[in-house]
């Protein structure tokens, strides 16, 4: 589908200067509370760190199992979005998409802030575009994020869990860069909808749901509306 390549502006250009300000405050303030007023660290965390990246599962909580995987697959809903998203950036988004799967929201949130509006795609429909907007990568990341969810929501300790999100900084600061990535994503979700026509859609607003609506925006959502430049 081609479309005359006309002024569309994004519903975030005018205030987007006010929420770059407060993404910026935001990330600043992550930063701060992460490391001055989170719980202390715990002598056991680089240990636990390196079960959890190993496999080596046994006798951790099933909850802290499936958030620590579940911090892997929050990069891949956000890669989906800024392989298209990055395209019409003066600078990629690569870097940011990759150092998310370290440290999550803090490399995040600097491409929000310094993003700009792009809700129309005139960039070439390249092979990496088709790999992150192919329906069997939006399957492959819905099935693994059900599987890790269904197992600490079933399978954990939430009493243990509380324990140690109120004594321990690695999960105190993971869950809640896991809620922050849940918070941020329709900062990018607003221009994705007018790439796709979906701007007047009432079904778009399930896609704010927190997880799960991400989880289903890649499932259901439509092609991209491409522009005369990126057909030809």
């Amino acid at each position: 589908m081609t479309v005359e390549e006309t002024a569309i502006r994004s519903p975030l250009a005018n205030a987007y200067p006010v929420l770059r300000l407060f993404l910026a405050v935001l990330w600043v303030g992550l930063i701060v509370y992460s490391f001055g007023f989170a719980p202390p660290d715990q002598p056991q965390t680089l240990t636990l760190i390196q079960r959890l990246a190993t496999g080596n599962w046994q006798g951790i909580n099933p909850l802290i199992v499936s958030l620590f995987n579940l911090m892997g697959v929050w990069p891949l809903i956000y890669t989906a979005l800024l392989v298209v998203d990055g395209q019409g950036q003066r600078f990629p988004a690569w870097p940011f998409a990759a150092f998310s799967f370290v440290v999550g929201a803090f490399a995040l949130l600097p491409y929000l802030i310094l993003r700009q509006p792009a809700p129309l795609f005139t960039a070439e429909l390249n092979r990496g575009v088709r790999l992150w907007e192919s329906r069997i990568t939006g399957i492959g990341i819905f099935l693994l994020a059900i599987v890790l969810l269904s197992y600490g929501l079933f399978a954990g300790d939430w009493q243990d869990f509380w324990q140690q999100w109120h004594s321990s900084r690695f999960i105190h600061v993971m869950t809640l860069d896991f809620c922050l990535l849940s918070l941020l994503l329709p900062v990018l979700l607003v221009d994705d909808w007018q790439r796709r026509g979906l701007e007047k859609s009432p079904w778009r607003w399930w896609s704010l749901v927190p997880f799960v609506g991400a989880l289903g925006y890649l499932l259901l959502r439509p092609p991209l509306i491409l522009s005369k430049k990126s057909v030809a």
